[in-house]
């Protein structure tokens, strides 16, 4: 079972998306902030990264370039979760190594349709 690490400061909508992946069939780990994110992805090594933009201690971006510059989690695609679809901000992410980004509100079927698309693109 894919291992997928959500980190989202908003307790309601980290909660939503946990049961959502969990329902799914996925393995599910969460962090509320961008440093508890960066040291939970070292501890797991999941599958899979959903991490917000804005978040406390450190944004998404920062968190997504230390995990990017570990060699055990180089390989792990980031998908940003934002609320912000400016194009600036979404090759923003993409430049700190996100693989993709979802802009909020999304559906559940959006969410695992993407999420299920990209670790089958990475064998998982």
């Amino acid at each position: 079972m894919p291992k997928i690490l959500i980190a989202e400061d908003e307790p309601d909508i980290r909660e939503l998306v946990t049961f959502m992946l969990r329902f799914a069939g996925y393995e599910v780990v969460a962090a509320s902030n961008g440093e508890d994110a960066v040291r939970t992805a070292a501890r797991e090594i999941p599958d899979l990264v959903i991490m917000d933009v804005r978040m406390p201690r450190m944004t998404g971006y920062d968190a997504c370039r230390l995990m990017k510059a570990n060699p055990d989690l180089r390989h792990v695609p980031v998908v940003f979760l934002s609320a912000k679809g400016q194009e600036s901000e979404i090759q923003s992410g993409i430049d700190a190594g996100a693989d993709e980004y979802l802009l909020k509100p999304f559906s559940p079927a959006e969410l695992t349709n993407r999420v299920r698309g990209i670790l089958s693109r990475y064998g998982k």
